[in-house]
């Protein structure tokens, strides 16, 4: 070659490399724009890769087995757990609308924007049951309920497309991972080194945090709301019905991350005020009390236990680091902020477990330090688990 056509090639190059950048810029700036949106298809992703990987046994086709994945587990979870948020959401605002929170108020307003907290939900079935009521509208009903269904519907309209672009991206990372994975592995020839062990160690821990531990956390708080409102509507008065019962199943979900005491920390304080409160005004009704015992132990707190945690739970993660994840993480980053902080905790801390040991001393090797990477490829029952920085998958053909 010449100097000449090599002084071109390196500005060909260089070119290139500029449009790389830009690219990898613009890329970055959407993803930052929804980060919610990415960090959701992210946990999506992680929580329906285990029952992809068995689906992929008896159906053959890739495309195939993600949509089955997808539409018949993670969809009707989506649901249930949206429906439990809205019901307890809905008994939150009107626990603030109460005026319990007042005093509150200055320390919250950082974190919790009350001017619009309590979304008009409320009004659009107050107008609906006036409009039945009243008969045609004569002074302004139908204006106020048509006001409260455009809210609600931009509320839902917009929740509804960022969870489309988040199952769509879940998606499509569950049925091309592989491709990814060996494109960037023989691409940037990672194959066996400290970037490889790194990846395989976070997605493991990620699979962990977001299959295991979330998971066990969503589930045990559906549950927890589902037993507690039907328990909630046979209460025989007032005085021992249980507050906010939907929000107090919430609760004890998130309780179920703290080790050892966990749910007892919500269901304990409230079984003994509804035993009080009966004991002291309604003595014949104390039995709600004790049915409400027996519930929260039975199916809210040992049924999750010794079922859901032992298929969804495997932690390799320090469990007070996870909680101070999940409590700073909603507190700097919003509601997508359960998901990315624990995505930043894995991130941080398997860099300073792997990556800078290695810096330290290049001659180390890093995959002999790491006693629980060598079971990455299996599980507790031998089962192989794909991951995102498998290749290929044996006896899978792409479809």
């Amino acid at each position: 070659m010449t100097p000449r056509f090599d002084r071109r090639v390196d500005r060909l190059r260089a070119a290139l490399w500029v449009a790389a950048v830009v690219i990898l810029g613009v890329l970055l700036f959407v993803a930052y724009s929804y980060a919610g949106t990415v960090i959701l298809a992210l946990f999506i992703y992680y929580v329906t890769r285990p029952i992809y990987s068995r689906l992929r046994r008896v159906i053959p086709s890739r495309t195939l087995a993600v949509f089955v994945a997808l539409v018949v587990v993670t969809l009707p979870a989506v649901v249930v757990f949206g429906w439990t948020l809205a019901l307890a959401l809905q008994e939150l605002f009107r626990f603030a609308e109460s005026g319990a929170l007042d005093p509150y108020r200055g320390y919250l307003q950082p974190y919790i924007d009350f001017s619009t907290l309590a979304v008009d939900i409320d009004t659009l079935v107050r107008e609906g049951l006036r409009l039945v009521e009243s008969g045609p509208p004569t002074n302004g009903y139908l204006q106020g309920a048509l006001d409260a269904l455009a809210v609600s519907f931009g509320l839902l309209a917009g929740v509804g497309i960022h969870l489309f672009i988040a199952l769509a991206l879940a998606f499509y990372l569950l049925r091309d991972d592989h491709r990814i994975a060996q494109w960037t592995r023989e691409t940037f020839g990672l194959g066996g080194t400290v970037v490889e062990t790194y990846v395989r160690t976070v997605d493991r821990d990620l699979k962990n945090v977001f299959f295991g531990n979330i998971l066990n956390a969503f589930l045990t708080g559906a549950i927890g709301t589902v037993a507690y409102t039907l328990l909630d509507a046979v209460a025989p008065s007032p005085v021992v019905a249980i507050p906010a019962p939907a929000l107090l199943g919430m609760l004890t979900g998130v309780a179920s991350l703290v080790p050892v005491v966990g749910m007892k920390l919500v269901y304990v304080p409230v079984f003994l005020a509804l035993l009080a409160r009966g004991a002291l005004d309604d003595p014949a009704a104390l039995w709600f009390p004790l049915a409400f015992a027996a519930v929260s132990i039975v199916i809210v707190d040992t049924i999750p236990d010794l079922v859901l945690r032992p298929i969804v739970s495997g932690r390799t993660l320090h469990v007070g680091a996870l909680m101070l994840a999940y409590l700073f993480g909603p507190l700097l980053f919003g509601w997508y902020g359960v998901f990315l902080g624990p995505f930043l905790l894995v991130v941080v801390l398997e860099f300073a477990r792997v990556v800078v040991p290695w810096l330290l001393d290049p001659e180390r090797d890093v995959t002999t330090t790491l006693p629980e990477f060598r079971t990455v490829e299996g599980n507790e029952d031998g089962v192989r688990d794909r991951s995102l920085v498998d290749p290929t998958e044996e006896g899978a053909p792409s479809k």
